[in-house]
């Protein structure tokens, strides 16, 4: 993957990651750029490596109209330099030899036997891993935006029906949430009304 780009430190990337609402609607993101993204999105930890995620990058203006529509006019839709949808496989287990390639007979064995009996006959268990993976997705593709100069902003007030269909959502995927990318136009509302680190660090037990 390209790395011909100057990033921010991880510690920096979180503390500086904002969720921004206006964007410039003229900037376009290279391809190396939407690659590396993705790439590095993808790599968000899954269980059992199942890899449900899958990312809709959306550029084109005309579907960035539609799904803006499904998203109430939200203006970072279609200002965005482009907008994922994140979608999950509930299916994903499925298959699930192809996940460990290079493991030993044995132990694919065992490891292809525990997916089958986590997720087989689980729907409720399959949506779940889909929208865990998918968020934990989303989060790691934030943080990236973020180390690379950009910003988002993650988004779940939407027609999540309306959406499925205008990027023809699969049989037995779901999306999960939205997340527009883009060269941020107007700097966010100072952050304010974090909790105190003394009331969400929890020692051993409440």
């Amino acid at each position: 993957m390209n790395r011909n780009i100057t990033t921010l430190s991880a510690i920096e990337a979180i503390e500086q990651r904002r969720s921004v609402k206006r964007y410039d609607p003229t900037h376009k993101l290279s391809e190396a750029e939407i690659r590396l993204l993705i790439h590095l999105a993808a790599l968000a930890p899954t269980s059992f490596n199942i890899q449900p995620t899958r990312f809709v990058v959306v550029t084109d203006p005309a579907l960035k109209e539609e799904l803006a529509k499904a998203a109430y006019g939200q203006p970072q839709v279609t200002e965005s330099s482009a907008m994922v949808v994140i979608t999950g496989d509930k299916n994903a287990y499925m298959n699930a030899a192809r996940y460990w390639p290079d493991a030993p007979a044995e132990a694919k064995l065992g490891i292809v036997t525990s997916i089958s009996g986590a997720y087989e006959d689980q729907p409720q268990r399959q949506r779940d891993e889909a929208i865990l993976s998918g968020g934990l997705a989303a989060a790691t593709l934030m943080l990236a935006v973020k180390a690379i100069g950009y910003d988002s902003c993650p988004m779940k007030g939407f027609d999540f029906d309306a959406v499925g269909k205008l990027v023809k959502l699969p049989e037995n995927h779901i999306v999960v949430m939205m997340v527009a990318i883009g060269k941020k136009a107007a700097e966010p509302h100072p952050r304010s009304g974090l909790l105190p680190l003394e009331e969400v660090l929890i020692r051993e037990h409440f």
